[in-house]
């Protein structure tokens, strides 16, 4: 495992961010790290397609999801 070198305001945002997710500050950046490589790997996905897939690839029930009505 290495050291990753963020900028003072990213970590901030971090640190905020594990605190409403309830994830320690590493999970939350390992979380974003994985979310961000699948968001790239997966540019016709929306976030939530790609969070969806992820719950339900580690066997979670996840309800399908429904388009906003205009």
């Amino acid at each position: 495992m290495g050291i990753v070198n963020i900028d003072d305001e990213l970590h901030d945002q971090l640190r905020k961010a594990s605190t409403v997710s309830c994830r320690s500050i590493n999970a939350q950046a390992a979380f974003w790290i994985r979310i961000g490589m699948l968001c790239e790997m997966n540019p016709a996905q929306s976030f939530n397609e790609i969070v969806a897939r992820e719950m339900q690839a580690a066997g979670v029930a996840v309800p399908a999801l429904q388009k906003a009505l205009p």
